[in-house]
């Protein structure tokens, strides 16, 4: 509980720190009265429909829109530093949040339920097939009525579910063989998204900058897209930590300990696979995130996954609101992808030098 009060706390003060950080500075005080001001009560008269065309946090609907609202707080905040903060900066970073929050949550079940701290949200080719989705609709003229985040997220669960399909004989799903399957899956369609970068065209350079995974257009929608599904999937995840915790013992003594293995299996794979299209839809690849910040997280606060899973989450949104500042604070904006990588290839090929040193 200490530790997961503790990312709360560090995941609050980055936001806040993100948030000043731009070609216009703001003061921390100043956001967090921009933010507040965004909070409204209804005064209880009806106004006509057409009156308030916006509600709160910019462009995200007041609930009613036949009800008057006044501030909750009535601060003075200057129109400018309101509009900076709440319409262009902060759906950046909670969308960061919610994605780091996704990846990390899925990677931590996916660790788990390989038994492997080397998996990762993707191994079963969710992001190779939000990726070809993605890449589809940017490359092929005949796609381009689809949306792309729908096409992404559509072609995550039909790569994930089509892998577990495969990996299933007789109503069991061998762990080894869904691994297999997930390996040559991620490397047909990694030869699919080649073939449609080599006939992308004038579209080429959209293409690899989503591939690329970044948070450069983010918007409410995107919010309101991702953070349904992520904090649903938690839920469920969050159910399942006992029998997951179970799981690692191995699925024959978790059998005999009451757990039904090939439907939590079942389940624990789906709302994986769920979360993480959702993530990869709205932000493209960004990898590490699902890899990395469950493996440390595991080294500070153990294996037991009902710790393990919420101080994950949380950490995982703190490190990518981060990894973003970083990768919009310098000269040229760099997608947050490159960022990811750069900070968790190294930092983790250190833990696993560590380890093996530490084992001899």
């Amino acid at each position: 509980m200490a530790w997961t009060a503790g990312l709360v706390a560090l995941l609050f003060v980055t936001v806040v720190v993100s948030a000043t950080i731009g070609p216009v500075e703001i003061a921390a005080l100043d956001v967090v009265r921009a933010v507040l001001d965004e909070l409204v009560v209804p005064v209880g008269a009806t106004v006509d429909a057409g009156s308030v065309a916006v509600g709160p946090l910019g462009s995200v609907p007041y609930p009613s829109p036949t009800m008057e609202y006044r501030p909750l707080f009535g601060l003075d905040v200057a129109d400018t530093t309101r509009t900076i903060v709440v319409n262009i900066r902060l759906p950046r970073i909670l969308l960061g949040a919610i994605v780091g929050f996704a990846l990390a949550s899925a990677g931590t079940v996916m660790q788990g339920f390989f038994r492997n701290p080397l998996a990762d949200p993707s191994i079963i080719g969710v992001s190779s097939g939000a990726a070809v989705g993605a890449v589809a609709t940017i490359t092929i003229p005949g796609f381009a009525v689809v949306d792309l985040r729908l096409a992404a997220f559509v072609g995550a669960l039909v790569t994930a579910f089509g892998v577990y399909a495969m990996a299933t004989e007789g109503g069991r799903t061998p762990v080894a063989t869904l691994l297999l399957a997930g390996v040559a899956v991620q490397t047909f369609l990694g030869a699919v998204i080649s073939y449609l970068l080599l006939q992308a065209g004038d579209s080429l350079e959209e293409a690899v900058y989503w591939l690329m995974g970044h948070l450069h257009y983010s918007t409410w929608d995107h919010v309101v897209f991702a953070l349904p599904v992520a904090l649903f999937g938690f839920a469920l995840l969050a159910v399942y930590t006992r029998d997951l915790n179970v799981l690692l013992l191995g699925e024959e003594d978790a059998h005999y300990l009451g757990i039904e293995v090939e439907r939590t299996k079942r389940i624990l794979l789906a709302v994986s696979s769920l979360i993480t299209a959702a993530a990869v839809a709205v932000s493209g690849v960004i990898g590490f995130v699902g890899l990395v910040v469950p493996h440390i997280m595991r080294l500070l606060v153990g294996p037991d996954h009902r710790i393990l899973l919420p101080t994950s989450a949380v950490a995982g949104a703190a490190f990518l609101v981060a990894a973003d500042t970083l990768a919009r604070s310098g000269a040229a904006e760099l997608p947050v992808g490159i960022v990811t990588a750069a900070i968790g290839a190294p930092f983790f090929l250190f833990l696993l030098l560590r380890r093996e040193v530490n084992g001899l």
